[in-house]
């Protein structure tokens, strides 16, 4: 994805490259026995196959030509619309991506709790964007002290209450901050998530935090994917009724003053199921020459799925800013053996709940590699439920797959997949290349 020698601005390549000295062993599962007590540059050093170099399942891989390709498209289409990227970190926690995403142009990362922060720093990434009201007297003394300690530490967080700004600036205070926290007004929704309701709201918000020492208000933030869940005509509307919204929030904080004197307005909004309309609400011109910076957080298109987000990503429908883009490919793949088929049309299939996400659709199973080593395409078999360490396999043919197979499944929702993965082998092929350590 690239090569490990060029250095990447915004992380500290050095911590980066430390993991490939982590050793191997009993802690990561799916990992071969025969990789215990090497470290990570060791192994890979042999340049292990996945089917014969001793992984037992479960076992979640990423595919790097997808990555690859999910990187360059992503970043070509944020060129060519004039949006920037921080995508979500919360989706994968590992810092080699986070690496390849900043290495391809993210303007940054996005975290949302302070233990993500601790991670992304511990990893010296320059600028982040905490997409939460930050309140934690103990997390603000420990962000001060950061900010104090790292100079080009970039920092922003969101705020939607005129007592989240006070709290936010009296632990400041308390901590001895010598730099001001830049915020963002947050804008929600009726029925929603976090975020100031109205325009009102978002005054006093605003009001708060220009006469606060410890606070700069630096633009606004929202997120459409509370408002809706689905690509309805309906919903869409609604996406579109909201990022209006959004706009003239900016023009009338901007009107009325608060932002005056800066040389940028940062305005972010985005998952990854409607950055379309985000591009098209937010990267257009601004009245005034608002020097208005549009920031993207959508988090998953760096592995995609096999569900939630090939249904609802830009890239897989009908959208908007149209280009000649591929969709994007999904890169998540678990393995894992068929040890049973106790009655006819069930296979019970070595993963469970505690190995691929379930949140929003069941493993799709797709491929099975037989004793033979052979790879084939599975047409008709669907997993019914999920128990802890087991998926229900329901088999229409009662021969395929049989008791020793593989089945490889494609997953939904990454950001439920990752948490339950420390390391993850990146395959080339057959090939690992790479194993990418997380940190949840």
């Amino acid at each position: 994805m690239r090569n490990a020698e060029e250095p990447v601005p915004g992380i500290d390549d050095a911590a980066v490259r430390a993991l490939h000295d982590e050793v191997i062993d009993w802690r990561f599962k799916g990992m071969p026995a025969e990789a215990f007590g090497r470290t990570v540059g060791e192994f890979l050093a042999g340049r292990p196959r996945l089917s014969d170099a001793g992984f037992v399942g479960p076992l979640l891989v990423l595919d790097r030509p997808a990555m690859e390709h999910n990187l360059r498209t992503m970043a070509d289409w944020c060129t060519r619309h004039g949006i920037r990227l921080a995508p979500h970190g919360k989706t994968t926690m590992a810092p080699r991506l986070f690496q390849h995403q900043l290495a391809h142009g993210a303007w940054g990362i996005t975290a949302a709790t302070a233990s993500q922060l601790r991670v992304y720093r511990a990893f010296g990434v320059r600028r982040i964007l905490l997409a939460n009201q930050l309140v934690d007297p103990a997390g603000l003394a420990w962000l001060a002290g950061e900010l104090d300690r790292d100079p080009d530490f970039e920092f922003c967080c969101l705020v939607d209450s005129v007592r989240g700004a006070h709290l936010m600036a009296e632990a400041l205070a308390r901590a001895g901050a010598s730099r001001q926290v830049d915020v963002l007004v947050e804008l929600g929704a009726a029925g929603g998530r976090t975020g100031v309701r109205d325009l009102a709201g978002a005054l006093e918000v605003a009001d708060a935090v220009a006469t606060s020492p410890m606070l700069r208000l630096v633009g606004v933030a929202g997120y459409e994917g509370a408002v809706v869940h689905d690509v309805t005509e309906h919903d869409l509307s609604a996406v579109d009724s909201y990022l209006s919204g959004t706009r003239e929030l900016v023009v009338d904080l901007a009107r009325a003053g608060y932002f005056a004197g800066l040389d940028q307005v940062i305005v972010t909004s985005g998952g990854s199921a409607y950055f379309d309309q985000v591009a098209e609400a937010l990267a257009g011109p601004w009245p005034g020459d608002l020097p208005v910076v549009p920031v993207l957080r959508s988090g998953a298109y760096v592995v995609h799925d096999d569900g939630f987000y090939r249904v609802r990503s830009p890239f897989g429908r009908q959208h908007r800013l149209a280009g000649d883009e591929p969709p994007f490919r999904p890169a998540m793949r678990l393995w894992a053996q068929v040890i049973s088929r106790p009655e006819p049309g069930l296979a019970q299939v070595t993963m469970g709940r505690r190995d691929a996400s379930f949140d929003q659709d069941l493993p799709e199973p797709q491929v099975v590699r037989g004793s033979d080593g052979a790879v084939r395409e599975l047409h008709s078999c669907r997993v019914t439920e999920l128990a802890d360490q087991h998926a229900f396999l329901a088999v229409p043919d009662s021969e395929v797959p049989r008791i020793g197979d593989w089945v490889g499944f494609g997953l939904s929702h990454p950001c439920t997949v990752f948490d339950k993965w420390p390391l993850i082998p990146v395959v080339d092929g057959d090939t690992v290349v790479d194993l990418v350590r997380t940190f949840f």
